[in-house]
């Protein structure tokens, strides 16, 4: 397996979660309820797997990489405003979300944000496989890639958070709001 190989395995993690969102922002557009705590769900895997690990696998370590071959290197900046884009559009998702909590009525706000950050995961996920490839085939060698993926698996922690936050997505899956 390679780096490259293992982002196009956490795009297929994320564009499960993008259904998800979407389903989600649609159904409480229509006036379903859907519980707090999957709502919460859906924050802390935004959060945690697709900013705080996914993000930050591609921000340091594969875009600098490639960026070092002096290849593509105005591709990866519009990726880091769009991954700050899809940050500012998840802190006004759970900004939001808080406020509902709170007993103010922000479902609107909610399914919106949410809408939103589905949107921006699809465009964003086609995007990045179309750069993931060009990167493959024209600018890593073959032990850079065996490289960076060997730094993504060593950290054992890394692994395990991955693991908990399909665990999150298949449940989410499993939700009857989701499978309606």
């Amino acid at each position: 397996m390679s780096a490259t190989d293992e982002l196009r395995a956490d795009h297929i993690q994320v564009r499960r979660l993008e259904k998800i969102v979407f389903k989600c922002a649609e159904e409480l557009k229509n006036g379903e309820d859907i519980p707090f705590s999957d709502l919460t769900k859906i924050t802390i895997v935004i959060s945690e797997f697709v900013d705080t690990i996914h993000h930050s696998r591609e921000e340091d370590s594969y875009f600098p990489c490639v960026a070092s071959h002096d290849s593509l290197k105005d591709e990866i900046h519009k990726f880091l405003v769009e991954h700050e884009f899809g940050r500012n559009v998840a802190k006004k998702i759970h900004h939001h979300l808080k406020r509902w909590k709170a007993g103010e009525d922000a479902r609107e706000s909610v399914s919106r944000y949410l809408k939103t950050y589905a949107v921006f995961l699809n465009d964003h996920l086609n995007k990045e496989n179309k750069f993931f490839d060009d990167a493959e085939e024209k600018v890593l060698s073959e032990q850079e890639e065996i490289d960076m993926y060997e730094q993504y698996r060593s950290i054992f922690a890394v692994v395990k958070k991955v693991e908990d936050m399909i665990k999150e997505i298949d449940y989410l899956e499993s939700c009857p709001w989701y499978q309606k």
